[in-house]
């Protein structure tokens, strides 16, 4: 897969609804009715962070939900790239946009989300071919003010800005013309996954699904 279909892949998943879930999954029991439950509130693609034993199973559980598209976060070698594709990953989200992390979803075929904060990075990644990219961490780098700061330079970047994003600032980056989605996941709270309260989930899943900047 070249990066300029990686983008046109990438772009796509992004547009489907504002907001891509950001989930920490402990227990892969909570993986299907989880992914059930946003994908009944509208947010359909689900982004499984690879910092739990439990997140390959999971990833593995969600791609058999009708309508949802898995897909594997914190993505930081090579190794993780093998192991999300063999899951059933349907595409990737990186912090970074490490040379060997890039090679690997290339290789393989996974659309890959690369991460970028710096103009430098955003650069350096569309030289390479990637004009979607991952703003992470959001809050801390600067948040919406610096996506705005870096749309009059480089308006052709396109960002979903992660870290720190909820209900209260969600618009702010959704407002700006060089994000098209952005990460969270306040949507699911752990108390909710905890108790089984998949109804709670999805009225959460839909009042961010209807976010518009």
């Amino acid at each position: 897969m070249t990066p300029e279909q990686q983008t046109v892949a990438t772009e796509a998943l992004c547009r489907r609804a504002p907001i891509i879930p950001v989930l920490v999954i402990e227990d892969v029991a909570h993986a299907a009715p989880l992914a059930k439950a946003l994908v009944a509130g509208g947010l359909v693609a689900l982004e499984v962070t690879l910092r739990t034993p439990a997140a390959l199973d999971a990833i593995r559980a969600m791609s058999d939900v009708e309508g949802g598209v898995a897909g594997a976060g914190t993505l930081l070698t090579p190794a993780d790239v093998k192991a999300a594709v063999k899951a059933g990953a349907k595409f990737g989200v990186s912090p970074g946009a490490s040379d060997r992390v890039i090679g690997a979803c290339e290789d393989e075929g996974l659309p890959l989300l690369p991460g970028a904060v710096t103009a430098t990075e955003v650069m350096g990644l569309l030289e390479r071919g990637y004009g979607m990219m991952k703003f992470f961490p959001a809050e801390t780098s600067g948040g919406a003010p610096a996506l705005k700061a870096l749309f009059g330079p480089i308006p052709q970047a396109k960002f979903c800005p992660t870290g720190g994003v909820s209900m209260k600032n969600a618009r702010d980056y959704l407002a700006l013309p060089n994000v098209l989605c952005v990460g969270g996941s306040w949507f699911a709270p752990k108390e909710d996954l905890a108790a089984g309260n998949w109804s709670r989930v999805t009225d959460l899943a839909r009042e961010a699904a209807t976010i518009r900047g």
